[in-house]
């Protein structure tokens, strides 16, 4: 069950026409455990497969009227997150795969202006293809707009070229992201395969007792294998410091952190208040939670961390601190409002 059931994570997946939208998709969804939901058009180059879609997916949602982008508002996207976010659907996160020819930028809009009270950003992707990318995405002076939405660029299809040149590709893929979003965290991708934790939280390790069989002989005829996320976890102890989480929150480590996720104390003037927070790229979410001690603490996730080095931020962030923090406990405040 997901530790906050008001909100689900809305991911966006985008990319070019034939970068690897489905294959990236079909791989996410093969996570035993995992309820998604999935926003597709209705045309185009979605290709879920059937018996997936009923075996992992509680329901797709088609959204009709052409390219999300073009939509006169957001009321289609909005008609399908309200029916996939439901609360007895228990889904822990909704995918939603652009057209090749869907704009990011506006796609994000789109998801952080949802009327849905259900929904909370949940990033970025952006699928790159390693081979044509030059010559259909990033081909002026300047980097592509669209890299300014992306929270995680996977650089896709490096396997199709020559050996001695995949790396230089990525390189040059990865600083141009980078030069116009210095925030993003790039990583190389094979068959779009990608570790799910950097994109979503899988309820549990194992399928459901009821859930459909199909569904792990599915898993069973595809390859696995992917590069895995690391995850760096520090438990908290007590009450901390406002100011010091809300500075992790506004800028996690450096060195690929993406995500940063859990439940934490804050000491106030009058009492102690707990928060969820969920941390995606660039999106802060904090909510308010019961009080849970013993489960308290923090995970820092994304792609060849310096383990050390995170561990010692998010400790630090999490030190116990009895003392009242006004400051901070606004500048959370803040963070609240704007997530609800």
């Amino acid at each position: 069950m997901r530790s906050d059931s008001r909100k689900v994570p809305v991911v966006v997946l985008a990319g070019h026409l034939g970068a690897g939208k489905t294959t990236l998709l079909n791989h996410l969804l093969t996570r035993p455990g995992a309820q998604v939901g999935v926003v597709v058009n209705d045309f185009g180059d979605i290709a879920v497969d059937a018996g997936l879609v009923t075996g992992q997916i509680d329901e797709p949602a088609a959204i009709s009227g052409g390219c999300l982008c073009c939509l006169p508002d957001a009321g289609g996207l909005d008609d399908a997150l309200e029916v996939l976010t439901a609360p007895r659907r228990g889904l822990d996160a909704v995918i939603v795969e652009a057209s090749g020819i869907a704009d990011p930028v506006t796609l994000a809009r789109l998801v952080r202006f949802s009327g849905v009270e259900r929904v909370r950003p949940g990033g970025v992707v952006d699928v790159v293809d390693a081979v044509e990318h030059f010559d259909t995405v990033d081909t002026g002076a300047d980097p592509p707009v669209r890299h300014g939405a992306a929270g995680l660029v996977a650089v896709n299809k490096l396997d199709l070229l020559a050996p001695d040149e995949r790396e230089a590709r990525f390189t040059r893929v990865r600083d141009r992201v980078l030069r116009r979003n210095p925030r993003a965290h790039v990583v190389a991708t094979d068959h779009g395969r990608i570790d799910p934790d950097l994109v979503y939280d899988a309820a549990q390790d194992v399928d459901p007792p009821d859930q459909l069989p199909l569904a792990a002989l599915l898993r069973g005829s595809r390859t696995q294998d992917h590069v895995h996320a690391d995850a760096v976890s520090v438990p908290a102890h007590g009450p901390v410091s406002a100011s010091r989480l809300v500075d992790l929150l506004e800028l996690p480590p450096a060195g690929g952190v993406y995500r940063i996720k859990g439940r934490v104390a804050v000491r106030t003037t009058r009492d102690v208040r707990t928060y969820l927070v969920n941390v995606v790229g660039r999106s802060v979410h904090v909510a308010t939670s019961v009080p849970s001690p013993g489960v308290e603490g923090l995970v820092a996730i994304g792609m060849h961390l310096d383990v050390a080095a995170v561990r010692e931020r998010v400790t630090d962030a999490l030190a116990t601190s009895d003392v009242p923090d006004a400051r901070g406990f606004s500048r959370l405040q803040r963070h609240r409002r704007l997530s609800r």
